[in-house]
């Protein structure tokens, strides 16, 4: 192994010069501890390394101290003290400036280099001690004493430590691109243990601190726990190093092959005639020239269309200007449609869309007119509320061909998100406008008629809340400067005319409510859906189901039937179903050619539709003590509701079963303590009350029922069960009652009156502040009906209790008969 003695590697470093790599001489390994050392010694002071027992390194000499220092070593026996600064920046040290510990050196070879400066190889000995600086001039000479040699442990522990250390020291080499392969070999020819740690511990990349402390030290053991820990932290710093520059180096490939390719690219889509990067930017351009945008926005049109055109297309941002700048070009920045101001026929335009509705008309007009006017009005914020089917979204589209406007439609069912409304910021991945600019963005026109559908079905979540962002949209104040998030500028709003729906006005967050114009469309009566069948539906599904006039025809009483016996609904959607129902079988008899014209009388109607499915009839049956008939609104329309009550042995209990609301609730106990109250009016003895337990049940369980209007049908119900007196037939009420026994009124008339009409009821007992809904209402409609107004439920009480009780009426004061 001699031949690698006075070879010498290169070793990286965090200085630009390369250092000469130190090996060991492994010949006279066992010969370090036991060489004989002076009492008196001249000292060499390094600053830029530590000297190891058993290292060899070369040395250049420069200080004047130095180089006498080695001229009276290399004289006498070659050894020399060779210690380490404490302080490197010092350049003319003194005998304080020393470390305690030092190494004991022989001076191998000495050379004399051709720019005049010396440099011998000095291979460490022992470890010394300095006990006493004799001499600092002309060189350092001191009083040494030998130092014991460092114990090496055979322990296992230490031996594992060894290996790790021979692993992680070839992972270096491997690693560092300035040591050469050839050192691996020279740290598998190294046996001792003792000498491996000090080989590596004096290649440390570290400070010349840390490695005068490894040098210090007394056990083996903790010498290799430190140059292993040193060792791992030079490891991961040189795999770091290597991670930053592989990456660094596939970038720069990335982005030279990326260019290339571009060129490539942009070359060929000039070769086919498509449009390079160059045509992209010039058609940007000439848009922008033809948008009446204003200042704002051109200035940011420009300013994004220059970032674009300093960006490589290849690059990721390149596509997000460019669909910005896409956007800002597609959307309508003051372009609006000519209104018609031709208010006849926007008015026959909406009469022959819609039946009825005369409310809806009447306002669009006054607004037509109005701008007509005016030149310049704010658009108003309408909302229709309605039952499903009752004409609500189909009414905007007869507006929007009234005004001669463009039509839009959103639907904001199961709306969770804000950023919908508002868009989300560019910076995000995939983002893109809200929905506002989406709509506006396709129908081009600033001024659209916009259906804001299913505006009471928007949910809110963690995402934001929609219905709050809509304040914005839906405020004439605030609408003229709309702030988009993906736009990052104002939108004027102001000339769209907004037209929300909904089904009810409860679940509308009040702040939104208040901002629009509520337009109550109530439900349809049976005459209403004759004519809307005949002047629309019938016409529609003709046409949907490829037949004309002559292959079916339907007569007035048969749709009148239809209406009755298979429909039970406030708009006319299921209507609509039932006569696709009779063309489809009207198309199979044409298209088989067994009928040229299918005629459907009322025999053939139950034939195709099957048995009826509601039967006012079932409401004239005669009721029985506790029950009564109300008249319930829903967001479906009116209904029909039967309260029923029973009594049964106990204290005087009361049961409520139905699935009832709290307020339905309230009713009940409000109607049951007003008529304890008001016993003996009712020919009632207190004392029933201590001894029978009421039950009151409203049918149809698995629907949750609420609200006020039920009261006065309670206190009935009640009133019937306990004087044992039937409640008249063909009878129904609604209204709200106190603890005083006053009548309030209550909402949804109209649809409950209908609902009422459809049942077969005769006679309705309404509140009497309630009787100004009903003179809206067209008398043809309710000409049949007759109305009792009330402001006290003694009123209601004489009209709806027949004047005498039931055969065998119960007597609930002889509990033993019971």
């Amino acid at each position: 192994m001699k031949e690698y003695s006075n070879k010498a590697f290169f070793m990286a470093s965090d200085d630009e010069e390369m250092e000469f790599f130190p090996i060991i001489s492994v010949e006279d390994e066992d010969d370090h501890d036991k060489q004989q050392i002076a009492e008196e010694l001249p000292l060499l002071a390094l600053r830029n390394t530590v000297l190891f027992p058993g290292v060899v390194i070369p040395i250049t000499v420069g200080r004047d101290k130095s180089i006498k220092a080695v001229k009276q070593a290399y004289k006498k026996d070659r050894i020399i003290g060779v210690v380490a600064q404490r302080d490197v920046k010092v350049e003319d040290p003194a005998g304080k400036d020393l470390n305690q510990v030092a190494t004991a050196a022989r001076i191998m070879r000495k050379l004399r280099m051709p720019d005049g400066t010396t440099t011998v190889i000095i291979r460490g000995l022992k470890r010394i001690k300095i006990d006493e600086i004799i001499s600092d001039n002309p060189f350092f000479s001191a009083k040494v004493s030998s130092l014991p040699p460092v114990s090496t442990p055979e322990t296992g522990e230490y031996i594992a430590l060894v290996d790790s250390l021979r692993e992680q020291a070839a992972q270096v080499i491997k690693l560092a691109p300035n040591i050469p392969t050839e050192a691996t070999i020279i740290l598998k020819n190294i046996n001792k243990p003792d000498f491996l740690v000090n080989f590596i511990a004096s290649n440390l990349n570290v400070s010349i601190k840390q490695k005068q402390q490894i040098l210090e030290m007394d056990d083996m053991n903790d010498q290799a726990s430190t140059v292993l820990k040193l060792l791992n932290a030079e490891l991961q710093q040189l795999e770091l190093k290597n991670k930053i520059q592989n990456k660094v180096r596939n970038d720069i490939e990335k982005q030279q092959r990326d260019y290339f390719l571009n060129q490539q690219l942009k070359t060929i889509q000039e070769e086919l005639g498509g449009d390079s990067f160059d045509q992209e930017i010039q058609r940007l351009k000439e848009k922008a020239a033809k948008k009446k945008w204003n200042d704002k926005v051109a200035d940011t049109f420009n300013r994004e269309l220059e970032k674009l055109g300093r960006m490589n297309a290849a690059s990721a941002e390149y596509s997000v200007i460019l669909n910005y700048l896409d956007t800002l070009i597609e959307l309508p920045w003051n372009e609006y449609t000519e209104d018609k101001f031709d208010l006849r026929m926007a008015q026959k335009v909406l009469d022959h869309d819609h039946y009825g509705l005369q409310k809806v008309k009447q306002r669009i007009l006054e607004y037509l007119a109005v701008l007509k006017l005016k030149g310049d009005l704010k658009s108003p914020i309408l909302c229709f509320v309605g039952a499903p089917g009752v004409g609500k979204t189909s009414l905007g589209k007869s507006i929007a061909g009234a005004l001669g406007r463009k039509y839009v439609r959103m639907s904001l069912g199961g709306l969770h998100d804000e950023a919908e409304i508002r868009g989300h910021r560019k910076t995000y991945i995939g983002a893109m406008p809200g929905r506002i600019m989406q709509s506006l963005k396709k129908v081009q026109s600033a001024n659209p008629v916009f259906i804001l559908d299913e505006i009471d079905k928007v949910g809110s979540d963690y995402r934001g809340d929609p219905s709050s962002a809509l304040l914005e949209v839906l405020d004439p104040e605030q609408n003229s400067s709309f702030y988009d998030n993906y736009l990052e500028l104002e939108f004027d709003l102001s000339k769209v005319l907004f037209i929300a729906t909904a089904n009810s006005l409860n679940a509308i967050q009040p702040a939104l409510r208040d901002r629009m114009e509520i337009i109550y469309m109530e439900g349809y009566s049976i005459e209403e859906k004759i004519e809307i069948a005949i002047g629309h539906l019938v016409d529609k599904q003709r046409k949907a189901h490829g037949l004309t006039a002559k292959h079916i025809r339907l007569s007035r009483p048969v749709i009148r039937k239809m209406i009755q016996d298979y429909t039970r609904e406030s708009g006319v959607r299921e209507l609509d179903r039932k006569l696709a129902a009779l063309m489809r079988h009207a198309a199979k008899e044409v298209a088989m050619e067994e009928k040229r014209t299918a005629t459907v009388n009322r025999k053939k109607l139950e034939e195709i539709m099957g048995r009826k499915r509601f039967d006012s009839a079932a409401y004239s049956h005669s009721l029985p003590p506790g029950v009564a008939i109300g008249m319930a609104y829903t967001i479906y329309g009116g209904e029909i509701l039967y309260i029923e009550s029973a009594l049964s042995h106990g204290k005087g209990n009361l049961t409520l079963t139905g699935n009832l609301g709290n307020v339905m609730k309230e009713s009940a106990t409000t109607a049951l303590t007003f008529l304890k109250a008001h016993a003996s009016d009712l020919s009632v003895d207190d004392k029933v009350f201590d001894h029978w337990n009421v039950h009151l049940h409203i049918p149809e369980g698995a629907t949750p029922k609420d609200g006020p209007s039920a009261g006065v049908t309670m206190l009935t119900t009640l009133a019937s069960l306990f004087t044992q007196k039937k409640v008249k037939p063909f009878l129904s009420m609604t209204g709200e009652i106190t603890l005083r026994g006053k009548v309030l009124p209550v909402g949804g008339i109209k649809e409950k009156i209908l609902a009422a009409k459809r049942a077969g009821m005769k006679e309705i007992i309404l509140p009497d502040v309630n009787q100004k809904d009903i003179e809206e209402i067209e008398q043809d409609f309710i000409s049949n009906l007759k109305f009792h107004y009330v402001s006290d439920m003694k009123e209601v009480l004489n009209l709806a209790l027949m004047p005498k009780k039931i055969k065998n009426a119960r007597n609930l004061l002889n509990l033993e008969d019971e």
